[in-house]
């Protein structure tokens, strides 16, 4: 089986945007337009096809990433059958919701590009700068598609300096609007000075015609503007058009492209999705701007073996190389894994090496996901995005390759939980299915996660928000038929110490025959933020909140009881003093202690070092910390007082306040304990209208009535 595409034929990108952008809708035309589906769904309707969960149908809210291949003719190409135009899109629908950012860092990290989907009236709010933030880090091309320009309120201009303003001043707008709210009628290509409208019942018919007169003039000045920032970015184009020749379309087009890949700028579209006006010529941008696997560099990692740097080139007949960055169960197949792949070719029925656990695994089945319809395939090759069925031991942002050349790709870092519940089975027969199901819905999402509570026995699942856990506990029951009873939700509190503080840990135990004898002495401190620049000490080791410092000299500790110390001051910070939360941002030396040559034994130290843990850690200032959360409140004008008001009496940091078309918008901080049924509260105080996003900002120390309310109800 040959390759049916050419690599340069091949587009990876997503489509991103804060929640009821008008993102799934988008996606939706993207599908109708490419010829995969003959019906468009509506959000509304609860009949999207990237939205294929039951609960994404009922909330109209996007969970999980889809992952879509379908194929795309250039608006203007007249032959639209011809295969040889025809480009390979993979496409990824990522959620807007605060809860489920886990699915768009690890949908950023395997693609190539993305559209960032803003809402026309509101322009850029609080998830777009956190999804923005995301594919700066990936350091992912992006094209920008305002979209709602049909809606009351609606506004280009101000959208496009909300992008400016809050995300990049590198955007420039390649279009501009024909008409905005109910006179939306299609727009103005800037390069090309043509204006473009849509006809047929879906707006399938894309026609070129000439710009209205009255927007003429504006047309020619932020033309100019354009082709100056084009032309910027390549010298001799610059020296050209300094001396009065314009590049034409074509090289502009050329240079444009370049500069895109490179992040230099982001071109902005315009349109309304629902309304089917815009999204064919923004497909064109994804074709024109974004990159194939080929325009990207080579992918680098290291060789588990030898922790040598190695890279892999997209090209067909190199080793082997992909990443698996998502897991789903699907009731039909079993275990999905997605996978991309970055170089050479997978069959089905052969073997991989997953170099991050070091084992092999049999791909039995590979298939091209249509949304929620399956196509098996017998080969995937560079630059796809596939899904193998029944792998055992791979999970999120693991590695598979070629056994001979092995090499490892960086690891997705997905944030830490902040919310968390207690949950127990009905029934015993549901006890037995719940820790199936918990087990595979954690091995799905990374950002959930399952403990026991060691002295209550109850189970103990964390997330990133209320609706996260809602919906994992909502799956719970539809697809594994598991009925559980759920505690109200609690905060992931932590606990650190600020001062600083010596200790000594004594285990001496003699019973007949061997005895056992460890004994260590400790400095304790609070960890320093980690600096990149500054290279790491050999005798430090770093990692999960926590750095050990191997002070020991002249073997007065021998070094077989080094690594048991650590493990015991480790294993002492799972549970604090104060309250029993998890310890955090502890560094500890090791200076000093002693040994006997018969009755010393790893355990002993391990004893040792938990008591001179515990000693220190009392008398260097423990504190409780709590997750603040970066709150955006979005309310009309006369209820402004009303909000802040009650803000204010949740312990909030009120930062700012800006209009956002017809309402106001606060900025806030706010501590995540004084958040829970905030959203009902806001609804019944603002009628209905008003509403509000939440995402993790950082920790910060809990005040001491607050702690002493904390520490009571732990007793």
């Amino acid at each position: 089986m040959n390759r049916d595409y050419p690599l340069e034929k091949v587009r990876n990108f997503g489509i991103i945007a804060h929640i009821d952008a008008g993102k799934t809708t988008t996606s939706e035309r993207v599908l109708f337009y490419t010829g995969s589906q003959h019906k468009i769904g509506e959000v509304h309707e609860g009949e999207t096809t990237t939205d294929w969960m039951e609960q994404e149908r009922e909330r109209g809210i996007t969970i999980t990433s889809a992952a879509i291949t379908c194929f795309w003719t250039k608006t203007a190409e007249k032959d639209k059958k011809d295969t040889s135009k025809k480009f390979r899109f993979n496409i990824i629908d990522t959620p807007g919701h605060i809860d489920f950012t886990a699915e768009v860092k690890r949908s950023m990290r395997v693609l190539d590009g993305a559209i960032v989907v803003f809402d026309g009236v509101a322009g850029v709010e609080p998830q777009s700068e956190t999804n923005w933030r995301y594919a700066d880090e990936a350091a992912v091309p992006r094209v920008c598609f305002i979209n709602k320009l049909d809606r009351i309120g609606a506004s280009f201009e101000s959208s496009y300096a909300s992008i400016l303003d809050r995300l990049s001043p590198k955007a420039i707008r390649m279009q501009i609007p024909v008409g905005e709210e109910e006179k939306h009628e299609g727009a103005v290509d800037l390069l090309k000075m043509k204006a473009y409208s849509y006809s047929g019942n879906m707006g399938e018919e894309v026609t070129e015609g000439e710009i209205p007169a009255h927007l003429l003039e504006d047309a020619k000045k932020y033309r100019a503007d354009l082709v100056e920032r084009i032309v910027e970015q390549d010298d001799v184009a610059m020296s050209a058009y300094l001396e009065g020749k314009e590049p034409s379309i074509e090289e502009l087009n050329k240079i444009l492209r370049k500069a895109v890949i490179n992040n230099e700028i982001f071109p902005v579209y315009c349109g309304s999705a629902l309304k089917n006006k815009g999204v064919q010529l923004v497909l064109d941008a994804v074709v024109d701007y974004l990159p194939s696997p080929l325009d990207l560099k080579p992918v680098t990692g290291t060789n588990p073996k030898t922790g040598e740097p190695v890279e892999r080139h997209a090209n067909d007949d190199e080793p082997f190389c992909a990443l698996a960055f998502k897991l789903q169960t699907d009731p039909f197949v079993g275990a999905l894994t997605f996978f991309r792949v970055y170089s050479g070719t997978l069959t089905a029925g052969s073997y991989v090496y997953n170099s991050t656990t070091g084992s092999k695994e049999r791909i039995s089945r590979i298939v091209r996901l249509q949304a929620d319809k399956r196509e098996e395939v017998e080969k995937v090759f560079t630059g796809e995005i596939a899904a193998a069925v029944g792998l055992k031991d791979t999970k999120t942002s693991h590695t598979l390759c070629d056994e001979a050349s092995p090499i490892m790709l960086e690891e997705i870092k997905f944030p830490e939980p902040v919310v968390s519940l207690r949950i127990e089975p009905k029934t015993k027969a549901d006890q037995e299915k719940m820790g199936v199901a918990l087990r595979k819905l954690s091995d799905e999402d990374p950002t959930f996660r399952i403990k026991t509570d060691e002295e209550t026995n109850e189970t103990i699942i964390s997330g990133m928000g209320e609706l996260h856990l809602e919906i994992l506990v909502d799956r719970m029951k539809r697809e594994f038929n598991v009925v559980a009873d759920v505690g109200k939700p609690q905060v992931a509190y932590r606990e650190t110490i600020q001062g600083s503080s010596e200790a000594e840990g004594k285990y001496i135990k003699q019973t007949g025959g061997r005895g056992q004898y460890g004994h260590v002495k400790i400095r304790m401190k609070k960890m320093e933020p980690i600096d990149p620049e500054k290279k790491m000490a050999k005798n430090v080791t770093r990692e999960d909140h926590f750095e050990f410092i191997n002070n020991i000299k002249g073997g007065v500790i021998p070094q077989e009881f080094i690594a048991p110390v650590e493990k015991g001051l480790r294993e002492s910070m799972t549970r604090g003093f104060l309250a029993g939360f998890p310890m955090v941002d502890i560094s500890i030396d090791l200076y000093d202690g002693s040994f006997h040559d018969v009755d010393s034994s790893e355990i002993a130290f391990k004893i040792a070092a938990s008591m001179a843990f515990k000693e220190a850690a009392q008398k260097a200032k423990p504190v409780i910390l709590e997750p603040i959360m970066r709150v955006e409140v979005i309310v009309p004008d006369q209820f402004m007082g009303d909000i802040t008001g009650n803000l204010s009496g949740k312990r909030a940091q009120i930062e700012g306040m800006e209009e956002r078309g017809l309402n106001k918008v606060v900025h806030a901080k706010v501590p995540l304990s004084e958040m829970f049924g905030y959203t009902t509260t806001l609804r019944s105080m603002t009628e209905g209208r008003g509403n509000m996003t939440m995402e993790f900002d950082h920790y910060d120390v809990v005040p001491t009535n607050v702690a002493a309310d904390i520490i009571a109800s732990r007793k």
